[in-house]
C-alpha cells in the first residue's frame, strides 16, 4: 500500500497490513494481487502477484490492499475487485471521494475500523494516519469474514444502500426522490 501522505511524507511509500487484522478476519486468501515485491508480510495468501496485478487474471478468494498513490489511483483496483466478486479489500475511509461512493454501491458489506497503524518495510509501526480504514466485502466469504472481525471488535459494520430509494418501495413521506421533487413539491 502506498500511503506516503497519510504518514511520514517521503519516508516510505510501502505500508503493510498488521497481523491483528488478519487474525480478526480468521480466513486465508487464494490471491493477493497487489503484494509488495519480494517482501514478507502478514497476508495469509497462497498466491501473490508482485507486479501487473491489474492486468492478470484473478482467482479464488482475494485479499486486496491496493496502491494508494495518485488521485483516484484506487479506483481501477476496486473496479477489478468488484468485477471479480470474491474477497476483501482495504482502503482509507474517504467517504467524500468519488471512488468511495462508487465502491459503496457495489459492496456487499463494509467494516469501518479506527485508524490503523500500518507496518513499515523494516517491521516498525507507522504513525496514526489522518483517517480511518475500511474493509470491503465482495461475496459471501468476505461478508462472513467481516462479520467475524466485527464480532472480535475490529470495527463497525455498515450495509451499503443506494442513495436513492429503490423503485419497488416508495420513499418515506417528506423524502424527495430526486432534485426536481425538492424544487417542485
Amino acid at each position: 500500500m502506498n500511503m506516503g501522505y497519510w504518514d511520514t511524507m517521503g519516508a516510505s511509500e510501502e505500508w503493510y497490513t498488521p497481523r491483528y487484522i488478519f487474525d480478526a478476519l480468521g480466513c486465508r486468501f487464494d490471491l493477493d494481487p497487489a503484494h509488495p515485491e519480494e517482501r514478507v508480510t502478514h497476508v495469509p495468501a497462497v498466491t501473490v502477484f508482485y507486479e501487473r496485478g491489474l492486468e492478470r487474471l484473478w482467482h479464488g478468494f482475494v485479499w486486496l490492499n491496493p496502491p494508494f498513490g495518485g488521485r483516484n489511483g484506487i479506483a481501477p483496483w476496486l473496479n477489478k475487485f468488484f468485477e471479480h466478486g470474491d474477497g476483501i479489500a482495504l482502503t482509507p475511509d474517504l467517504t467524500s471521494a468519488p471512488w468511495f461512493r462508487q465502491a459503496w454501491l457495489r459492496a456487499d458489506l463494509v467494516l469501518f475500523m479506527p485508524k490503523v497503524k500500518f507496518v513499515r518495510p523494516d517491521g516498525s509501526l507507522g504513525k496514526s494516519p489522518s483517517n480511518g480504514t475500511a474493509l470491503w466485502a465482495a461475496g459471501q466469504r468476505g461478508v462472513s469474514a467481516l462479520r467475524r472481525a466485527a464480532g472480535e471488535g475490529l470495527g463497525i459494520l455498515a450495509t451499503p444502500t443506494s442513495a436513492r430509494p429503490k423503485a419497488s418501495r416508495p420513499a418515506p413521506k417528506g423524502i424527495a426522490h430526486n432534485l426536481s421533487d425538492c424544487l417542485n413539491p
